[in-house]
């Protein structure tokens, strides 16, 4: 993944940070915002999940298939998190997802930033 780096992104609306394990504590807090992790239509972990689903995504940032974010809001309160994924590195593309964001930032600008750095 040399042409694809674990950099901080930022924005007025929104800041990208590579993930790491400083922040679950975070993490679990803002999934907890909505308790999305209960929503029928989609795949969010619940809060004693978290920390191995931060695992899991350091392990596939490892493989070179992804590249995973924790998402700030414009105060710097964590929000979600977003990713890179399905990483093809011969033809220099990614794909944006795995992302959830805790109720409060919903409907927000936060989303169209991060979508746009």
């Amino acid at each position: 993944m040399s042409w694809l780096s674990p950099i901080t992104l930022e924005g007025p609306h929104a800041r990208l940070e590579p993930l790491s394990r400083d922040h679950v504590a975070d993490l679990t807090d803002a999934v907890r915002d909505g308790e999305l992790w209960k929503l029928w239509y989609t795949s969010i972990p619940s809060p004693e999940a978290m920390q191995s689903e931060i695992e899991r995504r350091l392990g596939l940032q490892a493989a070179g298939s992804m590249l995973p974010f924790t998402v700030k809001d414009a105060d710097g309160k964590v929000a979600g998190m977003t990713t890179y994924m399905n990483v093809d590195a011969a033809n220099r593309r990614v794909e944006i997802g795995s992302t959830w964001y805790a109720k409060r930032v919903q409907r927000t600008a936060l989303n169209t930033q991060c979508k746009l750095l």
